[in-house]
């Protein structure tokens, strides 16, 4: 199969392209012949060294969301499956072999039915994205009714957070930094949006919502936004965040949280609980089928040129997913 992998930790360049064998399913597993696969920050830190024994065992495969059709399936899984379109997330995740590749073979639960209205890019962008939102959202509860603060409201999970908060019934504040961001927020429904470049952007967000403090914030830089969010946060809240990349270390004031009786939530896909897997795949499922998600594409690239969606990702400036077609499926 035509795939592209890593053999040495490093800046894109490192990533090759050529044929590697195929995969077999094992127990448990479905064989999918892919025809998208997503590219997100936590593949570019793998191949950058962040799990640095991830090459212990030899070559990687790049990548755990994409989506494709069922070829084949190992022991124990239903024949009916095959020809199934589906998505996957966590395909490097724990192993080796992505979805940055022809095929990958998988635990049939890590490969969901994909709506019948979603195309393949679209299916690559559920599984970081999408499922990070989720959990930031609902984690902690119905946000029906509530103030629902997204930080960086454009972004790749903020845009999807937006969504599933304001469908849910809560009131939206976000944070954009330019004129189209604020309004891509909008679009996605927030009722307030507010620029994070100001110096006292919290303060802000309490002029938009008439004074009232905010019951959850879903948070895409911790360390760098909680001097405001502390500002414009209720006494019992719920801050839920996905990443912390420009102050990796934090530092806490830990009383001033302590008396607020503050909850820090930190999502990572990877390691949320099944049941909260299993309602996201579920609730990505009616979404879509009620037309109540929306999704942006950023740029696609074919599978040879990988390393270029690497790039695209690390530059920080691309709104939407980014996409590595593969075409080994057909829509």
């Amino acid at each position: 199969m035509k795939a592209v992998w890593f053999e040495r930790f490093g800046e894109p360049d490192v990533l090759e392209f050529g044929e590697r064998p195929a995969p077999t399913p094992g127990k448990g597993e479905v064989l999918v012949r892919l025809a998208a696969s997503g590219v997100n920050p936590s593949d570019t830190k793998k191949r950058r060294g962040s799990f640095p024994n991830l090459l212990d065992n030899g070559y990687v495969i790049p990548h755990s969301d994409g989506a494709g059709v069922v070829e084949a399936v190992g022991e124990g899984v239903s024949s009916d499956r095959v020809g199934e379109r589906v998505w996957v997330y966590q395909a490097q995740h724990g192993r080796r072999f992505g979805s940055a590749a022809e095929y990958v073979a998988i635990d049939e639960a890590r490969a969901p039915a994909l709506p019948e209205n979603a195309d393949f890019r679209t299916g690559a962008c559920y599984g970081i994205p999408v499922m990070t939102a989720h959990r930031c959202v609902f984690a902690d509860g119905d946000p029906g009714g509530l103030k629902v603060l997204v930080t960086g409201g454009a972004g790749r999970v903020g845009y999807y957070a937006i969504q599933w908060a304001a469908n849910a019934g809560a009131e939206v504040i976000a944070t954009a930094s330019n004129a189209e961001d604020a309004e891509t927020c909008r679009a996605a429904g927030a009722a307030h949006v507010v620029n994070h470049r100001d110096d006292d952007w919290g303060s802000r967000v309490l002029e938009a919502t008439g004074g009232e403090r905010v019951d959850r914030v879903v948070d895409v830089e911790f360390g760098a936004n909680l001097s405001q969010v502390l500002e414009c946060i209720r006494t019992g809240g719920v801050i839920a965040t996905y990443s912390s990349s420009r102050d990796m270390q934090p530092t806490l004031p830990f009383y001033r949280m302590m008396f607020m009786d503050l909850t820090v939530r930190m999502v990572i896909v990877y390691d949320m609980p099944e049941a909260a897997k299993k309602q996201a795949i579920a609730d990505i499922a009616a979404a879509e089928a009620a037309g109540r998600l929306s999704h942006r594409f950023a740029e696609a690239y074919p599978l040879e040129r990988c390393a270029d969606a690497h790039a695209a990702i690390e530059a920080g400036n691309r709104r939407g997913c980014v996409i590595v077609d593969i075409g080994g499926a057909e829509d």
